[in-house]
């Protein structure tokens, strides 16, 4: 069984969506199946059978994509806890949007305030990406200080922005901004050795400054929230730090609109403080597949379905 002082909690973000998502556990889980109810009735939509039913086109759309990992993992969570009891982990933290998810998690915020945030979220950042298109490439088997540097000879050579977005893992690295700067940069890395540069299925160039516009609404949505302290702390992606009071996060979350994910800093950080076993609570194992890579040493367990609940008894 996993030792509270050893453990951490991590949240998925985008990515991880899959039609099905949650249903074996609202199927099995009481608490599962009161928090994709509450969704429903908080958003007035049957977020619930997006979810188990898809459209896919329509679960991949970011407006929903966001709302529905933010359930899924809060529907995991209560599910753990209803088949463990109180569990208090060392750390918590998310992949982007993932972040929201352990938030609500850790109580820093009421998990209405948080599928309205992540619902606003998904919103401007759709609205933003529409007022300056742009996209997200992979990168593999380069690290991120190479990236930063192939991205800014592209800038400098396009004249448009293109960042990194994700430092996910050691050789998986994702950039993010203007399409002609991303292609630029693809060639340039695929010229320093990457092994592949695969251009992702998405409209938007999410943690580049084309989010920018975004950021303003998201803000006045933070602020209408209230918050605090998180306990335990959750690591923010922006700095790869604990997030240790209500200002910070509230400096956080609209930053990290337009700000890399830190995440094998993050990860690194955890571990730094003594975490040997990291828990993905949500749809999918893509944060477990990461772990691999920055820290074979650690164990990773993906919850998302009644049988990975059990198997951690």
């Amino acid at each position: 069984m996993l030792t509270p002082q050893t453990t951490a909690f991590i949240f998925p973000g985008q990515g991880s969506q899959a039609v099905g998502m949650g249903r074996e556990l609202a199927q099995t889980f009481n608490s599962a199946r009161q928090t994709f109810a509450e969704a429903d009735d908080l958003l007035g939509f049957k977020l619930s059978a997006l979810c188990w039913e898809g459209p896919e086109a329509e679960l991949n759309a970011t407006l929903n994509t966001q709302p529905a990992l933010f359930v899924s993992s809060i529907a995991a969570l209560r599910a753990f806890h209803e088949k463990f009891g109180e569990f208090t982990p060392a750390l918590m933290a998310g992949h982007s949007l993932g972040e929201l998810s352990a938030l609500v998690a850790t109580g820093a915020m009421e998990f209405e305030d948080g599928l309205h945030l992540v619902r606003k979220r998904g919103e401007v950042m759709t609205t933003a990406g529409e007022k300056s298109p742009g996209g997200m490439a992979a990168i593999l088997n380069l690290d991120a200080p190479v990236l930063v540097e192939v991205c800014a000879e592209a800038s400098q050579l396009t004249g448009r922005v293109v960042q990194v977005a994700n430092d996910n893992c050691p050789g998986q690295v994702v950039i993010s901004g203007d399409n002609t700067a991303l292609e630029k940069a693809m060639e340039l890395a695929k010229a320093k050795g990457a092994k592949r540069a695969l251009k992702l299925p998405v409209s938007i160039a999410a943690h580049s400054p084309l989010m920018q516009t975004a950021v303003e609404e998201f803000t006045q949505a933070v602020l209408a929230v209230p918050f605090i302290a998180p306990q335990p702390w959750v690591v923010g992606n922006v700095q790869a730090q604990p997030l240790m009071d209500a200002n910070v996060l509230r400096a956080e979350l609209p930053a990290q609109l337009t700000s890399p994910v830190r995440w094998t800093e993050s990860i690194r950080y955890m571990i730094g403080q003594g975490v040997t076993t990291f828990v993905e609570l949500g749809s999918k194992d893509v944060l477990t597949g990461l772990l691999k890579r920055i820290d074979p040493n650690v164990k990773g367990f993906a919850v998302g379905t009644p049988d990975s609940v059990n198997k951690l008894e």
